[in-house]
């Protein structure tokens, strides 16, 4: 079954605007992509209660700062936004391979910032560790209008090897739609290769408005519809300022 989430804009208003000044300092350049088929990305999805979100983005700030400014096999930061849910968030990171994650998963830094949200999460932090499928080779989004549409895709084991070749055909299609920015596929690690996140950036509403309706995405989702294994989980997010600082590996 396809459930496209897709939540208004309207919602934000004040919950947004008092903490524009806090996502101000966790924009700074990454360093250059990785070129290694090792890079591991990263996205963990974040959920706070709503009256701690600004908190909760002077906690990302930190862990922001302290994971780029600490540890050298950190090719990439950056936190994005949900349109219309404020208080969620994801935290999309580039690690250069499996060493320098292992060791930014035991530092006291990333020990310090999960405890400090678990005082305010609605649910636990949802770590999702990839490889990279089908790596855009054009440089990082930036734009004020900037959408950022993040899907996963979780079909059974047996339809894997079809889904990655589904996958990569809409991801070469989709650059090609006028107001991408970027289009990524990453798949998640062993053992569960059959877990998928989309990751693209649209220069505005619209452009990813006509990407929907394009046909090879409505026959994308055709011949993906059946072999779905959870329901088709597209998030729409923004960034604040409107500046590149996720840089990816390929």
């Amino acid at each position: 079954m396809l459930s496209v989430h897709k939540t208004p804009a309207v919602y934000l208003g004040r919950c947004v605007l008092p903490v524009l000044a806090l996502l101000m300092i966790m924009v700074e350049p990454a360093a250059p992509a990785q070129t290694s088929d090792a890079v591991f990305y990263v996205a963990t999805y974040v959920d706070v209660q709503l009256s701690s979100t600004k908190q909760s983005i002077a906690l990302m700030a930190q862990y922001h700062e302290a994971s780029r400014s600490t540890e050298k096999g950190n090719s990439g930061m950056d936190v994005i936004q949900e349109i219309g849910r404020p208080n969620r968030f994801v935290i999309m990171e580039v690690w250069k391979d499996q060493s320098s994650f292992e060791a930014h998963e035991q530092a006291e830094d990333t020990a310090r910032f999960r405890a400090r949200l678990k005082a305010i999460h609605n649910s636990p932090y949802d770590q999702r560790v990839h490889h990279g499928l089908a790596i855009d080779p054009r440089p990082p989004a930036a734009g004020p209008d900037i959408v950022f549409v993040l899907t996963h895709v979780d079909v059974p084991p047996q339809a894997k090897d079809e889904a990655e070749v589904l996958l990569k055909r809409l991801a070469e299609e989709s650059r090609k739609d006028e107001g991408n920015v970027r289009y990524d596929v990453f798949q998640q690690n062993a053992p569960r290769t059959n877990h998928f996140t989309v990751f693209a950036a649209w220069k505005d509403q619209k452009a990813f408005d006509s990407h929907e309706v394009k046909p090879h995405t409505r026959q994308f989702r055709e011949a993906l519809g059946p072999m779905l294994g959870a329901p088709y989980d597209e998030r729409l997010y923004m960034r604040n300022p409107a500046k590149a600082v996720f840089k990816y590996g390929n």
